[in-house]
């Protein structure tokens, strides 16, 4: 593939985190392209099963420069946020080559080289906007059920009609896990194993909705450098959902941890089994940098970083979970970093 091989700004992937950062880049008129591996923008969100819905109102859902279109106050489907990437890329005319995987990063004489499915591009700065959906975790117990099992990780999930009839364990208890397990619940009889426990929070108090009240009283602008963001960054929040009325609404069997398998049968930690027909698998995601060859990361792995400024001068990462606020990672406040980002670019 030809075309330009340097930039001022090379950024990796065309989610949301590299599309926010590209509308800063192209305010300041700088010289720059979007690498997306995927052969369509926003590809993350169309891993995900048809009927998934946001859990934040579509006022909070915008990018920066364009209003997220629709009922402000309504909930939007995977389909919407979809559309809605693609024509923010066209709205500001975007840089963005599709089908185009960076699989080296690489520094030298004190430019970066970045290695794109067959060719090398030079640049200043290098932006890592691929997200917190990267490679999908499945437990090593998924390897000891037998073949006739089907299972899938709930990036391969798409609808009901994926399974078969028969009893479907759901396994995973944040937002994704009980959102799959509702709909399948109208078809399926279904089981979720949740690991650990949850803060529940309704998706409405008073009238309205909670990120009204979460906007209101700053906790979305909480950041992670204080003591409060440190203990909120380790607890994961259930939105809209409760185990209590998943079984009495739902008629959905709850299960603690899955800690073992054999056959048919999971094998869960208060020694109760199940015997399963299908396993979906809703056990989010790990990173993997493993194409980053340079020094900013720990003995085990972790990217260090100060709100995605590392100690490398001229690399950056965007839409981290908690990279420096609950809403790092959410659709409409990841323009808090990616401004923040462009500054330090400047």
């Amino acid at each position: 593939m030809g075309g330009p091989t340097d930039f001022d700004v090379v950024v990796a992937g065309a989610g949301q985190a590299g599309l926010a950062i590209g509308h800063f880049l192209s305010r300041q008129n700088r010289r720059f392209m979007i690498f997306e591996r995927a052969d369509s923008i926003g590809a993350a969100w169309q891993t995900r099963w048809e009927s998934l819905t946001l859990f934040t109102p579509r006022r909070y859902d915008s990018l920066p420069g364009l209003p997220f279109p629709g009922d402000p106050d309504g909930y939007p489907g995977r389909d919407e946020v979809i559309g809605y990437l693609q024509r923010y890329a066209e709205e500001f005319s975007l840089p963005v080559e599709l089908d185009s995987e960076v699989r080296r990063l690489g520094a030298e004489d004190g430019r970066f080289l970045v290695e794109v499915d067959g060719r090398t591009v030079t640049a200043n700065n290098v932006v890592v906007a691929t997200g917190p959906f990267q490679t999908p975790f499945i437990p090593e117990l998924a390897a000891r059920l037998d073949s006739d099992v089907v299972q899938m990780h709930s990036t391969g999930y798409r609808n009901p009609s994926d399974l078969p009839e028969g009893l479907v364990l759901v396994v995973g208890g944040g937002n994704t896990g009980f959102q799959i397990a509702k709909e399948l619940s109208a078809t399926r009889r279904v089981h979720l194993s949740v690991g650990s426990r949850q803060t529940a929070l309704p998706q409405r108090i008073l009238g309205r909705d909670l990120f009204w009240w979460l906007t209101k009283a700053r906790i979305l602008n909480t950041t992670v450098e204080t003591r409060l963001g440190q203990r909120l960054s380790t607890r994961e929040t259930l939105i809209g959902s409760r185990p209590g009325e998943l079984e009495g609404r739902y008629g959905v069997g709850v299960k603690p941890r899955a800690v073992g398998a054999s056959g048919r049968t999971i094998t869960f930690s208060d020694n109760a089994t199940l015997d399963v027909d299908a396993v979906v698998w809703a056990t989010g995601y790990r990173p993997d940098y493993s194409w980053v060859e340079l020094p900013v990361f720990d003995r085990d792995g972790r990217l260090r970083h100060r709100r995605g400024v590392t100690d490398q001068p001229g690399l950056y990462f965007l839409g981290l979970t908690w990279q420096y606020t609950r809403g790092s990672a959410l659709l409409g406040w990841v323009k808090d970093d990616a401004a923040f980002i462009a500054e330090q670019l400047r």
